[in-house]
């Protein structure tokens, strides 16, 4: 080779984009700080609902209309929705800053004048936040689920993972979290706006739902079904509970399809976007 001729650079490998990714976002104290906050408390209102439980279940109420004996559910109280909320808006406003934080910053220009390649970036963002969110929401769901039922051993209406939907349950209420990352990551790189990603996905995950609720009109229902927040909720759902299911149900099946073409549909949204919008 000649003197006068420029060296080469080696194109980034898969881990290399891994690495800067997690600078990005290590480097952004906000984000974990949020992230482990938003743990911390989705845990503490798990374990506070059934310590609360804990005297009623010493007394249980009489008997309902239907004259069924009162049956504490475990997984409906252990595993509750508020927390599932605090985690998903946690998870989706994460999603969303790793993409709305560069254009905001601009540092996308430096990001992609260095990896012309957008796909791969995306990529590389996607298995990242999924990582992080799947390890935080495991780690939520199965701390939630072993300590309550801990808790209510000395009560004998704990579950054991075993039990019949137990598994179900604890699988999807950690699933959740990284389908609201994704779905956030997706907002983020269609909107590019902090503000307008977080509202939208407040709108999705929490006023959308109250427009498909009901069991008057069967489509709106089954639309409602498939929403993300609604779909692991059946999931969760204990098939030993007392609960009503309604006129249209969801199913096992089709809630876990929701889950899954959540996440695809907003992977594939985030991907195309990036790669043919400019920066």
């Amino acid at each position: 080779m000649s003197p006068t001729t420029p060296a080469v650079a080696p194109a980034a490998r898969f881990t290399d984009l891994l690495a800067a990714e997690w600078i990005k976002m290590r480097s952004l104290r906000s984000t974990y700080w949020v992230l482990v906050l938003s743990a911390v408390v989705a845990i503490a209102i798990n374990v506070n609902a059934v310590h609360s439980d804990l005297p009623y279940i010493d007394q249980p109420p009489p008997p309902g209309p239907d004259m069924r004996p009162f049956k504490y559910d475990p997984l409906f109280h252990g595993l509750n929705g508020i927390a599932c909320g605090v985690m998903a808006l946690a998870a989706a406003a994460f999603g969303a800053i790793t993409v709305f934080g560069e254009y905001g910053t601009g540092m996308i220009r430096t990001t992609l004048a260095a990896v012309p390649d957008r796909g791969a970036v995306i990529t590389a963002k996607v298995a990242l936040v999924t990582a992080i969110t799947l390890l935080l929401g495991t780690a939520v769901s199965a701390t939630s689920f072993f300590t309550t039922n801990a808790m209510l051993a000395s009560r004998h209406v704990g579950l054991s993972i075993d039990d019949p939907g137990c598994l179900r349950a604890v699988a999807a209420y950690a699933l959740v979290v990284p389908v609201c990352a994704l779905i956030g990551l997706a907002f983020g790189a269609v909107l590019r706006h902090a503000t307008a990603s977080i509202v939208a996905v407040v709108g999705l995950l929490f006023i959308v739902p109250l427009l498909f609720g009901g069991d008057r009109y069967r489509f709106l229902k089954e639309i409602g079904n498939h929403l993300p927040l609604a779909a692991q909720s059946r999931l969760g759902l204990n098939p030993d509970s007392y609960t009503g299911l309604g006129t249209c149900p969801g199913t096992i099946t089709g809630s876990w399809i929701a889950l899954a073409a959540w996440a695809l549909v907003s992977v594939a949204v985030a991907m195309t976007v990036v790669r043919r919008r400019d920066v």
